[in-house]
């Protein structure tokens, strides 16, 4: 055996837990983004574990106490004990954000690629939409689309769903400019050479190609899902009754919580919203990474 072969069998390539290891390293945003949402997941978790869900309502405990040993968040004017409602909030604005975003993620993937790939009047009429809607405020859209429900019927899955009427507009746009741009690429001429019919290069050419792209455009609209709970919450237009984030903040707001010395109602849910929404914000720039090769960094 030569000493070249020896030296090669003695060098081993390093597993995928250590390089991923070594990724996680180079990308700081993605990985404290990650350390924060998985902190906020295992305390949702474990709370949903060891609470009694009815305390999260009103009149279930006695009301307007500060932070104690049996009320470590304290309770509210309405008799809710704050640290059960923030368990349950955190866990309904998980579901409103990652149901909006993950549903206005796949319409807005199938479109784009619609759009892009096929063209024609097709593509014409999803870009003329898209650019309609794009210019108008979602705040203004989503107050009036909520306004107009019958507040006694709105519930966590209709709030979802008011968001994610707007949250396919996005990623529609995104994957459009990038299909449009990778199906004038050579692996895909090779592909049409080869016989591959227009599906199989969909799903087995460009969409591989566009998993980052695709990563980043749902994380974004998880984003702007759970920002559009917030303030529809905030203007009292959420289920009301829930121990949404945002309607905890509104409970407060319109009890006037810090000027009657309750302190602690609007601090838990403030802290959590900004968690939640900072460890996005940084889980995208860490993602955006992996879809932009200008900022891309190599091991």
């Amino acid at each position: 055996m030569s000493s070249v072969s020896l030296n090669q069998n003695l060098i081993k390539r390093p597993g995928r837990l250590v390089l991923l290891g070594r990724y996680l390293r180079r990308n700081p945003s993605l990985t404290i983004g990650l350390a924060i949402m998985l902190g906020l997941t295992i305390f949702t978790v474990y709370g949903l574990l060891t609470i009694n869900p009815k305390d999260a309502y009103p009149l279930a405990v006695r009301p307007q106490q500060p932070p104690s040993w049996k009320y470590p968040l304290g309770t509210d004017f309405f008799g809710r004990d704050l640290y059960p409602a923030m368990v349950i909030g955190l866990w309904q604005t998980a579901i409103i954000g990652l149901f909006a975003g993950a549903l206005g993620t796949i319409v807005g993937t199938v479109l784009g690629f619609l759009s892009a790939y096929f063209g024609g009047i097709l593509d014409k009429t999803i870009s003329t939409i898209c650019q309609i809607l794009i210019p108008i405020p979602a705040f203004l859209i989503h107050v009036i689309i909520a306004g107009a429900i019958d507040k006694r019927s709105v519930t966590i899955l209709t709030m979802a769903f008011v968001v994610f009427m707007l949250a396919w507009m996005g990623p529609t746009l995104v994957i459009r400019a990038q299909v449009l741009t990778m199906k004038e690429r050579q692996f895909v001429s090779v592909a049409k050479l080869s016989g591959m019919n227009s599906f199989g290069i969909i799903f087995r050419e460009i969409l591989p190609n566009l998993l980052p792209f695709i990563a980043a455009a749902f994380v974004n609209q998880v984003f702007q899902a759970v920002f559009a709970s917030l303030y529809l919450s905030v203007v009292g237009l959420g289920p009301l009754r829930e121990p949404l984030l945002g309607n905890t903040l509104w409970s407060a707001q319109s009890q006037a919580a810090f000027f009657n010395g309750w302190w602690w109602w609007p601090i838990g849910p403030t802290v959590a919203l900004a968690l939640i929404l900072a460890s996005l914000a940084l889980i995208n720039m860490g993602i955006d990474e992996l879809a932009n090769p200008r900022i891309r960094t190599s091991e």
